[in-house]
Parts: C-alpha cells; sequence; structure tokens
C-alpha cells in the first residue's frame, strides 16, 4: 500500500491552478549558468541557433504531452517543434503580429507570470531547509503514531441476497479471496479484495465500525454503504507507525515550499492596495484573505472508499 504525505491546501485565489513551481523561466534560474560544453547547438533555423538548453526548456512548458515518449522521441519531437516555432515567429514578426492589442496584453500577462514564478521559486527554495522539513516531519508524525490501523479485504456486490449467498460459501469453507476474485466489484477483486491497512477514517463510516471490531481472522456479516454490499475479512491489526523521512521527504519538500509560497504572497497582499468593483466593500475585504496552507490531513496514507 503506497505511503503519502499530506497534501498542502494554499488556500490562494488566484485564477492560477497553484503556486507549485511550474514556471520554465523558474526552472531555468533555479539551475543556474549552463556551460557551453553542456549546451551544444542542436540547429539552426536561419542562422538562430536552437540549443540543448532550448529543448530542455521546451520539454518543461509541454509537460504531460510528452510522457508516454521515450526519451529520443521525445528530443526529435520537441526539436521539430522549436524549429517550427522559430519560422513561425518570424513569419508573426515580418506580419507585425506584435503590434495589436491582444499580443500586447497575453505578453505582459505572460511576463507577470513568470515574474511570480521566478520569485516564488526563489522564496520557496530559501525556506525549503532540513530544519524546515523535519519539524513538519515530526509534527505530523506525533498525530499518526500509535492510531489504529486495520489490514482487511472485503468482497463488495450489489444486492444483499448476493451478499448472503456469498456468506454462505464462506462459512462452508470458501476460499475468501478466489471469492473476491470471481464475485467482487471492486477494482481491488483482482488483488483478492485486499484493502492493504488504513485507519478508520480512511473507509465510510459503516465500513469501519465494522472493520475494527471484528478479531483478526473473523468474517462479518453482510454490510451495507454507498457502495453496495461488502463481506469483510480482518487479516490483522497493528498500531501505526510514521513512515521514515527519507520516504516521504519529496512530498514534505513540496509542502513546505507551497506553505512558504503561500504565506509570501498572503504577506504581499496584507501590504497592496487592493479594489475589488465586482464586490461589496467588505466582501472583498473577506476575500482577499487567504487561508493558512496547511496538510490536508495529518494522515501519511490516501484515502480509500
Amino acid at each position: 500500500m503506497t505511503t503519502s504525505f499530506p497534501e498542502t491546501k494554499t488556500g490562494l485565489r488566484f485564477g492560477l491552478a497553484s503556486l507549485a513551481v511550474t514556471g520554465c523561466l523558474a526552472a531555468l534560474l533555479a539551475a543556474g549558468p549552463v556551460r557551453a560544453q553542456d549546451n551544444p547547438v542542436l540547429a539552426k533555423v536561419n542562422g538562430v541557433e536552437i540549443r540543448q538548453s532550448d529543448v530542455a526548456l521546451a520539454e518543461e512548458e509541454l509537460g504531460p504531452s510528452l510522457a508516454q515518449m521515450d526519451p529520443a522521441t521525445k528530443k526529435d519531437n520537441v526539436l521539430a517543434f522549436l524549429i517550427d516555432l522559430r519560422i513561425v515567429a518570424k513569419a508573426a514578426e515580418d506580419k507585425k503580429v506584435e503590434n495589436s492589442e491582444d499580443f500586447k496584453k497575453r505578453l505582459a500577462f505572460t511576463r507577470s507570470r513568470l515574474l511570480m514564478d521566478s520569485l516564488l521559486a526563489t522564496e520557496g527554495k530559501v525556506a525549503t531547509t532540513d530544519e524546515a522539513m523535519k519539524k513538519v516531519y515530526e509534527e505530523a508524525s506525533k498525530q499518526i503514531t500509535g492510531e489504529m490501523e486495520v489490514h482487511a479485504r472485503h468482497i463488495l456486490v450489489e444486492t444483499e441476497d448476493e451478499a448472503k449467498a456469498i456468506a454462505e460459501e464462506l462459512k462452508k469453507g470458501g476460499d475468501f479471496a478466489e471469492l473476491a476474485k470471481k464475485k467482487s466489484k471492486d477494482p481491488g477483486a483482482s488483488d483478492g479484495g485486499d484493502l492493504g491497512f488504513f485507519t478508520k477514517e480512511q473507509m465510510v463510516p459503516e465500513f469501519s465500525a465494522v472493520a475494527f471490531t471484528l478479531e483478526p481472522g473473523k468474517i462479518s456479516d453482510p454490510v451495507k454503504s454507498q457502495f453496495g454490499w461488502h463481506i469483510i475479512k480482518v487479516e490483522e491489526k497493528r498500531a501505526r507507525k510514521a513512515p521514515e523521512f527519507d520516504q516521504v521527504r519529496a512530498q514534505i519538500e513540496t509542502y513546505v515550499t507551497r506553505k512558504a509560497q503561500a504565506e509570501y504572497v498572503a504577506k504581499l497582499r496584507e501590504a497592496a492596495k487592493v479594489e475589488r468593483m465586482d464586490k461589496p466593500a467588505e466582501a472583498a475585504k473577506t476575500d482577499a484573505k487567504p487561508d493558512a496552507a496547511k496538510p490536508a490531513d495529518s494522515k501519511m496514507a490516501p484515502a480509500k472508499k
């Protein structure tokens, strides 16, 4: 069962989806200067060079659309894109596209976004120290250490009659995992209905109420929830332990970075004079205050249904 650290709720009401460091300019600035020998020329378009650093920048910008490509294909596609980009951009310059009001507005917006990304990247990097990350880890660990969790399997069916019939088969010695594979409609049926370890809050109340009452090795009567009818078998119970720091380091780093960025923006916003013409003054004032960035919950594991 995959372990994960709490994600961040920045609470920011930007038009942008997140304060994560997504700007390709910010990534380049964070990477530092590129030496010429590490940045070869890959192509020229009407005498204008396209270097390895240009390809790297474009890969970040294009992102998910390249995810399924192997490295060689990705590089070839990105380079082809950059060649076309230079050609078409030159044609746009010749037609004076940059003089249009629409272009000027879009350019100003893009410049502002890249300035924001660059500054927030710096603020996030400064805040993400080993000390800060260890503090977050320790606080979250205290909240989950000792919490009870259960390892269980279940068989999920549509009707009570189906559940009762399966319960009878199990009483006659039927193999729980095999019956789950054959009859359960849950996505985990192929694993014999194995749900791994979970805490009480990670399951719907009806399911947890039974699972945390059963002793290891015992099988429940049919249990109804919003998903259908369950037959539950508890495999094991234990006091929960926090994962090792190194296992969740990347998630902690993301959380600390985003939290620092959210707090920095909140500080700037407090000092700024913001006037919302679309709302009454009091409502605008209230809306302008972001929620404090905080973990989505104190768990280091994903929720299950």
